[in-house]
């Protein structure tokens, strides 16, 4: 795939832990993720080190990491199951067709938060999702630092804080 045109790329299937009580999404996987065939593969992106420091351990391979979103009943995915996009930012993702999250909601009613990684995440989600389906009352929704390298807004330790402080009541 070229990154020089706009390529229809496909979003990842989710990883479901056993007893999920956070949805956490971001908008469509990076060209370093796609290329790699997991979430948030690019070296510098914050995520699983956030993921580390909620749990205390080093995640290395990719059972790793899905063994510690199981512990900590974290649901990943990302808001779009398909879209064109040259690149991997999010301003550049044209013809979006988002996830079907109320066949998730229907099948794992215990989910009480969704979270999203970064405002494109969240704007997305309102767009295509919340205008267009339907979803359970009572779900608790908060908007959380991008952990892309490409957002150098916050230092890292201050997005691990944010991510934590929201993170830790559902956990």
């Amino acid at each position: 795939m070229s990154n020089l045109q706009n390529s229809t790329i496909q979003g990842f299937r989710p990883i479901i832990p056993k007893q999920p009580k956070i949805l956490v999404l971001g908008s469509m996987p990076s060209v370093k993720s796609l290329e790699d065939e997991f979430y948030y593969a690019h070296s510098r992106n914050a995520f699983w080190p956030i993921i580390e420091n909620l749990t205390g351990r080093s995640l290395k391979s990719i059972s790793e990491k899905i063994s510690a979103l199981d512990d900590l009943g974290i649901f990943l995915w990302d808001v779009l199951q398909a879209c064109e996009r040259k690149g991997s930012l999010d301003s550049a993702i044209r013809n979006p067709e988002a996830n079907d999250f109320e066949g998730i909601f229907t099948d794992y009613p215990e989910i009480q938060a969704v979270c999203f990684n970064g405002q494109a995440a969240e704007k997305l989600f309102r767009q295509h999702v919340l205008k267009h389906q339907s979803l359970p009352a009572g779900l608790v929704y908060r908007s959380l630092p991008s952990t892309s390298p490409a957002n150098a807004k916050l230092k890292i330790e201050d997005k691990y804080l944010i991510w934590e402080e929201n993170l830790r009541p559902f956990l």
